[in-house]
């Protein structure tokens, strides 16, 4: 079942100028605040980088997915698979 979430990016460090900030929405065939959860338990990354690497990368893979046999994507497909397999394996020290 896909998961809906919006996404907003905000630019916060010149409160001197003002934009409007980034939202849209995505559909992701994984619950993308579990496996937060997962990467903050299993300490792959310090905690306050743990919502950047899996965020962004589960959006990115997304993508990933619906294009991988199309160029570009298809020569890189397999690099981030494999990132996804070690990522789950992740045990930490």
């Amino acid at each position: 079942m896909p998961h809906k979430y919006r996404v907003a990016v905000e630019e916060i460090g010149d409160v001197a100028v003002t934009k409007e900030p980034l939202v849209f929405e995505v559909t992701n065939h994984d619950d993308l605040l579990h496996i937060l959860k997962l990467v903050q338990e299993k300490r792959v990354v310090p905690p306050e980088e743990a919502a950047e690497l899996t965020i962004g990368f589960k959006l990115f893979a997304e993508v990933l997915l619906r294009h991988r046999a199309k160029p570009p994507f298809a020569d890189f497909f397999p690099h981030v698979k494999e990132f996804m397999q070690q990522l789950k394996r992740y045990e930490p020290r």
